[in-house]
């Protein structure tokens, strides 16, 4: 099979997990924006976690051009992606008991915040523990992740539950158990995932909903512009300032 081909069914393949996502998911997506939107607009923060592959969806609607001011990354160190040394010391992390609850607790997340936690099979302690704590002390959760896993896997938290079991909104991926779209004779292991792709769509269309319910209400997005335009650092500055007491990702 040629590469050209292998390539296009890779595109097939996503532009089918973003179809169905965009037609399955349309309602869950929108209640997901009226919380963001609601958190805004009640002066509350924002934040977005994700352990390994599973933070770039987040960190993708952080402090980007289009995206909105007030989402900030809430970082666990060592699980943020391939910044530590081995990187499986980063899947390790996500196992340990413990962690989440420690990473809430020295955070500026608080009571009426909303929090978007991001885990592909959601089945590890840390997003579970996660999501448990910041609803124990008042945060809003919203999940993204495979429901899948909690079909054809175990939970690796003590309670036997999944992300899913701990949100108030639960956005699924549809992706399939080892997020790998592609297999062919020759290549013993499947390939080709499509996890990145489909979940940081839904993290924009949450964005994207939430700026137009935030609009229908008579209030401005705190939206910004990029940099690289004429007048988007002036634009950027005002909104920083605006809203900066919600904003943790700038000194």
């Amino acid at each position: 099979m040629s590469e050209s081909k292998l390539a296009g069914q890779f595109f097939d393949a996503a532009i089918g997990l973003l179809e169905r996502v965009r037609d399955e998911e349309a309602t869950r997506i929108a209640e997901a924006g009226s919380l963001v939107a609601d958190a805004v607009a009640d002066g509350k923060r924002l934040f977005a976690f994700g352990a390994g592959h599973s933070s770039l969806p987040a960190q993708d609607v952080v402090y980007r051009a289009g995206g909105l001011a007030l989402m900030n990354f809430l970082a666990v160190p060592g699980t943020a992606g391939i910044d530590v040394m081995p990187a499986t010391l980063g899947s390790a992390l996500e196992r340990v008991d413990g962690l989440a609850a420690a990473v809430l607790d020295s955070s500026p997340a608080s009571e009426g915040d909303v929090l978007v936690i991001i885990s592909l099979s959601g089945r590890n302690a840390l997003p579970v523990e996660m999501a448990m704590n910041a609803r124990a002390i008042g945060l809003k959760v919203i999940g993204v992740t495979s429901l899948a896993y909690a079909t054809e896997t175990r939970s690796r938290h003590a309670s036997g539950t999944f992300l899913k079991d701990h949100c108030d909104v639960v956005l699924d991926s549809k992706i399939a158990v080892g997020d790998a779209e592609l297999s062919i004779d020759g290549i013993d292991a499947p390939f080709a995932p499509a996890s990145t792709v489909v979940t940081s769509a839904l993290m924009q269309a949450v964005m994207a909903a939430a700026a137009g319910e935030l609009a229908a209400r008579g209030i401005e997005p705190p939206l910004l512009r990029s940099g690289n335009v004429d007048g988007g650092h002036e634009w950027n500055g005002r909104v920083m300032k605006e809203y900066g007491d919600r904003i943790f990702f700038r000194h």
